[in-house]
């Protein structure tokens, strides 16, 4: 009875040590990659990189509104948890291709009564059986180890896909922050341009009734303050709707959430890029298209294997009797052992077919990832020369609007004094009015900048977050 288990494991140790990985070994392709990037140039931004708080990306805003907000963000969001669940199939997945490494033992029990319809009929009888069987393919070829490495390989794609969730998310919610403050502030200009609009219309209308001005300056003062009170209207929808994306974003329902008003801020801080050569691993997107690739490479070795011939181990062990008592006595147990060696001899060019597809899949992984780190290069560029026009143009803006309110009071002035007509004053507050809300825009417009900057350049994200095949498992 020992022998055909003896058999059994010295042919396993042999199946073994003899095993081997067919199909091209990974390399990452090389891409090219600048020394540095052409935007940044001689440009230095205006703060020093000193003032940087090195928490979590959004604590360099140093607003504990948006930190709040953040940290919400892994708790509720829908997309995150979707994501999360994507990772965890995965994880299935390899878990699955594991135990393919291993036999498969089952225990069957059966009792029947047997007899015949003959003539004579024969007595009826009882037959009991009870056996184990256990079946293994060792992976010869490396082909169960190629699909663990591709499964693996796409796990961990899936847990980068979950960190670019996560960044596409607070970045999202970081640029509706900006812009919900800017309409904010957007408010308070409004409100106190209505202010001033309206003593405005109170001096044309006391003109008026002096006889010193006509009635088409009072409709103008009139017409001009209805407009900006239109306007104000529309920035507190565009306010409502922003408060709305944050609470989705947050996974709130909007009607549950409120977010109290605020000026946006004026100190647009440094962000740091660092090479361009670490943008490979600071990129959750970058890291799943090379995760995709020894994926696809993996996929070209189990399709290699298939012309190589499948040994399939067997072998069972049990016991039959016509008595219950007697099922498990020396005298009543049988067992069978016997390998099975398995060849495709024609199959019209199929495995040929699965090979070129399977490099094909791997040609396109390859051509997947460039192009990703070539559109990271293009983002990181793109908001750089943002951040440093914008600068410039920000304090262009600055001196703008000083002068403009300094022309405003001018004009008013000359009108009180019967020197210059209204319309003189109206192109005055109008100006002054386009130059404040420019520079709004443009502060507004930095910030933003700044969040697609960090975004681009990974949010702090490194590929050694990434779990190892040894951390990806069902119950992980």
């Amino acid at each position: 009875m020992k022998r055909p288990f003896k058999l059994i494991a010295s042919l396993c140790v042999t199946v073994l040590l003899s095993a081997c990985e067919v199909g091209p070994d990974y390399e990452r392709p090389p891409v090219d990659v600048p020394k540095v990037y052409k935007e940044q140039g001689d440009w230095k931004p205006a703060l020093p990189q000193d003032d940087i708080n090195r928490g979590p990306w959004w604590a360099v805003y140093k607003d504990p509104a948006l930190d709040d907000l953040e940290k919400q963000i892994d708790i509720s969001n829908q997309n995150l948890k979707a994501a999360e669940a994507a990772f965890r199939n995965a994880s299935a997945v390899v878990a699955e291709s594991r135990a393919a490494l291993f036999p498969t033992i089952s225990l069957d029990a059966t009792g029947q009564k047997t007899g015949s319809t003959g003539h004579p009929p024969a007595k009826p009888h009882n037959l009991y059986n009870a056996a184990g069987q256990a079946s293994w393919v060792p992976d010869i070829w490396g082909s169960i180890r190629r699909t663990i490495e591709s499964d693996v390989a796409n796990a961990q794609a899936s847990a980068a896909d979950i960190a670019s969730a996560r960044l596409s998310a607070q970045a999202e919610l970081a640029t509706d922050y900006f812009d919900l403050r800017a309409q904010d502030e957007l408010l308070g200009l409004l409100d106190a341009t209505v202010v001033e609009l309206k003593h405005s219309l109170q001096i044309t209308q006391n003109q008026y009734d002096s006889g010193v001005a006509d009635q088409a300056d009072v409709l103008l003062a009139q017409t001009q303050l209805e407009g900006v009170e239109a306007q104000y209207i529309n920035a507190g929808v565009q306010r409502a709707q922003l408060e709305h994306a944050i609470a989705i974003l947050i996974g709130k329902s909007p009607a549950d959430f409120t977010l109290a008003a605020a000026p946006l801020a004026y100190d647009v801080p440094v962000i740091p890029t660092d090479l361009p050569s670490t943008l490979l691993e600071r990129r959750p997107d970058i890291a799943a298209a090379e995760r995709q690739m020894v994926s696809a490479n993996a996929q070209i070795g189990v399709e290699t294997a298939a012309f190589f011939p499948n040994l399939t181990l067997s072998a069972s062990y049990g016991y039959t009797a016509t008595a219950l008592s007697k099922l498990f006595q020396a005298s009543n147990s049988l067992w069978a052992f016997g390998p099975a060696v398995g060849e495709t001899i024609f199959d019209a060019g199929a495995r040929e077919a699965r090979v070129e597809e399977a490099r094909a899949s791997y040609d396109q992984a390859v051509a997947n990832y460039r192009q990703t780190v070539l559109t990271g290069f293009q983002q990181v560029e793109d908001q750089l020369a943002a951040l440093r026009i914008l600068e410039k143009q920000s304090v262009m803006n600055e001196t703008v609007v000083k002068d403009a309110q300094r022309s405003q009071e001018l004009v008013l002035n000359q009108y009180k004094a019967g020197i210059v007509p209204y319309t003189s004053v109206i192109t005055a507050q109008t100006t002054a009015l386009t130059d404040e809300q420019t520079e709004l825009t443009t502060r507004e417009d930095r910030f933003n900048a700044s969040v697609s900057l960090i975004e681009a350049v990974g949010g702090g994200w490194n590929a050694t977050q990434l779990p190892t095949s040894d951390k990806i498992d069902i119950g992980n």
